[in-house]
């Protein structure tokens, strides 16, 4: 992950509250800080990993630890969506096919997004969004766009530090999902398209998969 992001960003750190990583990373020849044990989010221990590192920066990007496989392109971009000035935190999304079985999409532990015309977040949710009245779920990918998000996020300094002092609602804790949060306070997500499929790891069945791309990729 430290060696993909460097190929776009001039100053990559690994954060962790694991002395077991923070020496993997350094044995590695990356940077990395060790924080508090106690963040209940990967965003509040991005804001102190910023706040310890001495680099000034006007947007902070934040890779978390279970999307290993983040390309470059992705990460390009995720910077890119600064080009607009409105654009207070930024992450990805890459379209279902239209040939996605509806249980793939329905997959509680898949997020997606329902996007407005200008690919600002409107919801994040782990339920099918918009629900289709009297059509075979079968049929609904066909008929929408239905977008996955993609664990990737960037932030304006200024915004990071403001979402870290945010309490959480009622959306962000029926949902489990921090960025509903954000949402919710009035902050604009701009979202950018990926066509590249990413391994989140956050089950067993993932950490399968993601073992199996490893060893397909490293023949």
């Amino acid at each position: 992950m430290c060696e993909q992001a460097s190929k776009v960003f001039d100053n990559v750190f690994a954060a962790t509250d694991d002395s077991r990583i923070f020496d993997t990373v350094q044995s590695g020849g990356f940077n990395a800080i060790m924080t508090r044990e106690d963040h209940l989010s990967g965003t509040d221990r991005c804001y102190e990993a910023y706040f310890k590192c001495g680099v000034k920066a006007d947007v902070v990007v934040n890779i978390q630890g279970d999307e290993p496989f983040v390309q470059p392109s992705q990460l390009i971009t995720l910077r890119n969506l600064f080009d607009d000035p409105q654009t207070d935190i930024a992450t990805l999304v890459k379209p279902f096919l239209p040939e996605t079985p509806f249980e793939k999409i329905a997959n509680p532990n898949s997020p997606k997004v329902v996007v407005d015309n200008m690919m600002n977040a409107l919801y994040f949710s782990r339920s099918v969004i918009p629900y289709f009245r009297g059509i075979p779920q079968n049929e609904w990918a066909s008929r929408h766009t239905f977008y996955k998000h993609i664990g990737l996020y960037a932030f304006r300094t200024h915004v990071l530090e403001a979402v870290t002092k945010l309490p959480q609602g009622q959306l962000e804790k029926a949902e489990s999902l921090e960025q509903l949060r954000w949402l919710s306070a009035g902050f604009r997500i701009k979202t950018g398209l990926t066509d590249v499929e990413t391994i989140g790891i956050d089950t067993v069945d993932d950490l399968a998969a993601a073992e199996s791309f490893l060893k397909k990729n490293l023949i």
